[in-house]
């Protein structure tokens, strides 16, 4: 049990680094670590979760102090997710584990491949208030999905905050990561009390996370100044799609 615990104290630690420099809150690291210890969908999303809060506080207090969020998106996002963040915690006691790892690979895949090769075609800065009503529509539709995927997979929302961000809204992504972690940090504490209320949450696993994940954030945060967008991007990117063939040759193993 002390090992586990040791385990994924440097797990979060790694997991909070590099969701607070990408603003995607780490849960793409820390789930799938919950999902090979054998915790059920709904206990690892609720466990993840935890520790994504953990991350987005911190990461929101140092990019406020450096004051490179957009208060007015992140807040809006986060209000468009809650009603998906109850939603998918709802969902999650309802999957098999193996479906879970499954259905979590794609979404990190198809994320990871989008980004990979959207971001270098996106140089121009676009102005919403031009953009069509399908635009418009496309961003709420996303972070209400975000909500969903937050509390479903134990994610936080961020791998559908940040390309939604650079993609619709036209951000650069340094300054997308931190608005992120302030829709995350509301989102992800949505799913966290109604995922409490479900009686969901590890909570030994959720601490030992948290308390690596919330030093992780702070570093992150730091080192996000001194790397390059271009660097930032390929990190997400390889991060998300090495995470999901992982997952995938873990089921077919299994299986």
């Amino acid at each position: 049990m002390i090992d586990i615990i040791i385990i994924l104290i440097v797990i979060g630690l790694g997991a909070g680094t590099l969701g607070s420099m990408i603003g995607v809150g780490g849960g793409i690291i820390m789930t799938p670590a919950l999902a090979f210890i054998g915790l059920i969908p709904s206990h690892i999303a609720s466990t993840s979760l935890i520790a994504v809060t953990s991350t987005s506080i911190s990461s929101t207090m140092a990019y406020s102090k450096q004051k490179r969020i957009d208060f007015r998106v992140g807040l809006r996002m986060a209000a468009l997710s809650i009603p998906g963040a109850i939603t998918g915690a709802l969902l999650s006691s309802g999957i098999p584990l193996g479906s879970f790892k499954v259905y979590f690979a794609i979404l990190l895949m198809l994320t990871g491949i989008y980004i990979a090769y959207k971001n270098s075609i996106i140089k121009e800065k676009h102005d919403t208030k031009s953009k069509p009503l399908s635009f418009h529509l496309l961003f709420y539709a996303g972070s209400f999905a975000a909500g969903i995927i937050s509390s479903l997979f134990g994610v936080g929302g961020g791998i559908v905050f940040v390309p939604m961000m650079v993609i619709i809204l036209g951000m650069e992504i340094l300054r997308a990561g931190p608005t992120s972690q302030l829709a995350l940090l509301i989102t992800s504490l949505t799913g966290v009390f109604t995922h409490a209320i479900l009686g969901h949450s590890d909570y030994i696993y959720a601490i030992s996370l948290s308390a690596g994940a919330f030093v992780g954030g702070q570093i992150g945060a730091r080192l996000s100044l001194y790397i390059k967008e271009s660097i930032l991007q390929k990190i997400l990117s390889i991060s998300l799609i090495a995470i999901a063939v992982k997952l995938i040759f873990d089921f077919i193993y299994k299986e």
